[in-house]
C-alpha cells in the first residue's frame, strides 16, 4: 500500500477516509473483485429487508446507495459494509406497528425519522467519547435479544415463504382437498409456484452457505426467480412478486411533517435500534480486528454509523446498520481497504438506474427466502451451551430477554429495556454480595481462604478476613454482618485484621463503614487492624476526621501483619515469602 492521501491530523480527524492509503493497480483490482460480489449480494438483499422493514422496495436500494458511501467515508473501519440488515429492518417494523399501515406514504415518513433519531443518537454519542456506552447491553442479553429476533424474523416471512400471500390462499382454505387436485391443476396453482421457488431457494441459500461461502447464491436464486417467473406469467396468473420498483437516484430532501405524539412514540425505539445496531457493527469490526490487525476507534465508527442512518433519513429509506455477513464476504473475496466499498455502491446505482424493471418480476416467496436464509445463521447453538456452562444466571437473563421480546413483539424494544433493566438489577445483586474470606497461610507462603484448603488460624485470638470487592455503599452492610456474625460465634477474640489486598476502591460509605465496625468491635473488647490497602483506600481513610484503626494496627503488607501479631502473640512461624493469593 501507499502512503494514505494525507497526513494532516486534524482534517483525518474530521475525514478518516483521508488516511485511505493509495491504491495501487493490484490492490484496485482485489477490491473491485471484492466490491462487486459484495454489490451483488447486497442488491437482492436491499430489496428483502425493505419488504421486511414494511417499506416499498426500491427503499431498500436507497439504503444501500449513499449511506454505504457516507459510512465508510466518515467510519473507522474500512472494511466494514454498512446498509440494510436483518435485524434492524425488523425493529423498524415492530417500532412502527400500530402507527401507521405498512408501505404507506405514513409509514415510509415513521421510518425516515426513526431512522434520523437513532443516526443523531449514535452521532452525538460518537462526538461525546461515549462509545463505551454500548455495554449495557451485555452479552446474554444480546444473545437473548438475537434469538428472539431471528424467530419473529423467521415467522414473519413464513406465509411469504408458503405463498399464503394476500388476495389468493392455498387450496385448503377454500375447503378443497389439496389430493383431489390433478397434476395439471397442481401445477398451474400460483400457489405451488410460489411454494416450489420459495422453499426450493431456502434450502439451496442455506447449503450454499455453508458448502460454498464465496458463491453468489443470492443473485443465482434471484435471476432464477425472475427468469421462472416471467416465463410462466406468474405475476398475471396470481402469484405474488416485488412488483414496480421506481427507477432512478433517490431524491436528497426534507423530512415529511408529524405530530408531537408520533415523534415522541418514535424516542424509545430509537434508543434501541442506535444501541443494538451499533453493537452489530462494534462485533464486526472486533472480527475485522482478528483478521486484519488494521486500527479502529469505536466513538469514531459511531459517527460513522450515525451518519450513515442520517443519510438513508434523507434519502426516503429506514435504519441502516453494519452487516456481519457481507463484512464477512467481502474480506473473504480479498478486499484490501475501503475502495471495495465504492465498487459495491456502483453495483446498487447499476441497478437502480437499468435493472429495477427486472427485479419488479422477483416472486416474494423467493425474497422470504432470501431473508430467512441468513436469520438462520444467528441461531448460535455452540454460544447457548456455552453460555450455560458459564454462568448459570447470565444463561437465565438471556433466556428473560428472550421470552421478553418474544412477549412484547411487536414492540420488540421493550424486550432489550427489560434485558438491560435486569442485568443492571443482576449486577448490582452480585456486587451486594462480595467474597469475605477468613484466610490462613497456606504451605506455599500465601493467605488462602481457611474453609477451602483447611488451613489453620494465623494466631490464636486473631481473625483474619479478606474481602475480594470494592468496599463501597453496595458492599459495607455485607462486610459489617460478616464481621459482627463471626465475632458472635469465635471465642477469645481479640483482633479482627481486615486484609486490604483485594479491596481496590473504596467510597465515603465504605470508609464510614469502617470506621462504625471499629467502634463496634471496641464496644465488645476488640480491636481493628488493616495491612495490605491500596493507595487509592489509604488516601480515601486519611480524610477521615477519625481513622478506624490506630497507626500502629495498619501494616503495608500482609508479611507484616503476620510477622506483628506472630511475634506478640507468639504463634507459629511466619513464612519466609509470603505471597498474596487470589484463591
Amino acid at each position: 500500500m501507499r502512503p494514505s492521501l494525507l497526513r494532516h491530523r486534524s482534517w483525518a480527524t474530521l475525514l478518516p477516509c483521508l488516511n485511505w492509503p493509495r491504491p495501487s493497480w493490484r490492490s484496485l483490482v482485489q477490491d473491485a473483485r471484492a466490491g462487486c460480489s459484495v454489490g451483488l449480494v447486497l442488491v437482492p438483499q436491499a430489496v428483502a429487508y425493505a419488504a421486511l422493514a414494511g417499506m416499498p422496495p426500491e427503499t431498500g436500494l436507497y439504503a444501500a446507495l449513499w449511506p454505504a458511501l457516507v459510512g465508510v467515508l466518515w467510519g473507522s473501519a474500512p472494511l466494514l459494509a454498512v446498509g440494510p440488515v436483518a435485524l434492524t429492518s425488523l425493529l423498524t417494523a415492530a417500532s412502527l406497528q400500530g402507527l401507521a399501515t405498512p408501505g404507506s406514504t405514513e409509514w415510509v415518513a415513521l421510518a425516515m425519522w426513526l431512522s434520523l433519531y437513532a443516526g443523531l443518537m449514535q452521532l452525538a454519542m460518537g462526538l461525546a467519547g461515549l462509545g463505551r456506552l454500548v455495554d449495557l447491553v451485555s452479552h446474554p442479553v444480546m444473545t437473548g435479544f438475537v434469538h428472539a429476533a431471528a424467530v419473529l424474523i423467521a415467522w414473519s416471512q413464513t406465509p411469504a415463504l408458503l405463498g399464503l400471500h394476500a388476495g389468493w390462499m392455498p387450496p385448503l382454505a377454500h375447503g378443497v382437498s389439496l389430493f383431489g387436485l390433478t397434476g395439471a391443476s397442481m401445477l398451474a396453482s400460483p400457489w405451488v409456484l410460489d411454494l416450489a421457488l420459495g422453499l426450493g431457494a431456502l434450502c439451496f441459500l442455506v447449503w450454499q452457505r455453508r458448502r460454498w461461502p464465496t458463491f453468489p447464491g443470492f443473485v443465482l436464486v434471484t435471476v432464477l426467480g425472475i427468469l421462472v417467473s416471467w416465463s410462466t406469467g406468474h405475476a398475471a396468473r396470481g402469484g405474488s412478486v416485488v412488483g414496480s420498483l421506481s427507477a432512478g437516484l433517490p431524491t436528497l430532501t426534507g423530512l415529511p411533517p408529524l405530530g408531537f405524539d408520533q415523534h415522541r412514540a418514535l424516542w424509545p425505539a430509537a434508543l434501541v435500534i442506535a444501541l443494538i445496531g451499533f453493537t452489530e457493527a462494534l462485533s464486526s469490526c472486533q472480527a475485522l480486528a482478528r483478521q486484519q490487525p488494521q486500527p479502529w476507534d469505536e466513538n469514531q465508527e459511531l459517527c460513522g454509523q450515525g451518519l450513515a442512518k442520517l443519510a438513508s433519513a434523507f434519502s426516503g429509506a429506514f435504519p441502516v446498520s453494519a452487516s456481519f455477513s457481507r463484512t464477512a464476504l467481502n474480506v473473504f473475496v480479498g478486499a484490501r481497504s475501503a475502495w471495495s466499498t465504492l465498487f459495491s455502491v456502483l453495483c446498487v446505482l447499476a441497478c437502480l438506474l437499468w435493472l429495477t424493471e427486472a427485479l419488479g418480476g422477483l416472486p416474494r416467496s423467493v425474497l422470504a427466502a432470501m431473508v430467512i436464509a441468513p436469520v438462520l445463521g444467528l441461531v448460535d447453538g455452540p454460544g447457548l451451551r456455552q453460555l450455560w456452562r458459564l454462568s448459570r444466571p447470565d444463561a437465565a437473563l438471556a433466556a428473560a430477554t428472550f421470552a421478553a421480546t418474544l412477549l412484547a413483539a411487536p414492540q420488540m424494544q421493550w424486550g432489550v429495556f427489560t434485558g438491560v433493566g435486569l442485568s443492571m438489577v443482576a449486577f448490582l445483586w452480585r456486587r451486594m454480595q462480595p467474597r469475605i474470606v477468613e484466610v490462613g497461610l497456606h504451605a506455599d507462603g500465601s493467605l488462602r481462604c481457611r474453609q477451602r484448603f483447611g488451613l489453620p488460624a494465623l494466631a490464636p485470638g486473631l481473625l483474619a478476613l479478606r474481602m475480594d470487592a470494592a468496599l463501597s455503599f453496595l458492599t459495607a452492610s455485607a462486610l459489617l454482618r460478616e464481621v459482627e456474625g463471626r465475632c458472635r460465634t469465635a471465642t477469645g477474640l481479640h483482633t479482627v485484621l481486615l486484609c486490604g489486598s483485594g479491596i481496590n476502591d473504596i467510597d465515603a460509605s465504605g470508609a464510614l463503614a469502617l470506621q462504625r465496625l471499629s467502634a463496634r468491635l471496641k464496644q465488645a473488647g476488640i480491636q481493628l487492624s488493616l495491612c495490605a490497602l491500596k493507595q487509592p483506600v489509604q488516601a480515601r481513610l486519611a480524610q477521615l476526621a477519625e481513622p478506624p484503626c490506630p497507626a500502629g494496627l495498619v501494616f503495608a503488607t500482609d508479611r507484616a501483619a503476620l510477622a506483628h501479631f506472630q511475634g506478640a502473640i507468639g504463634g507459629a512461624p511466619m513464612a519466609s515469602d509470603l505471597r498474596p493469593a487470589p484463591a
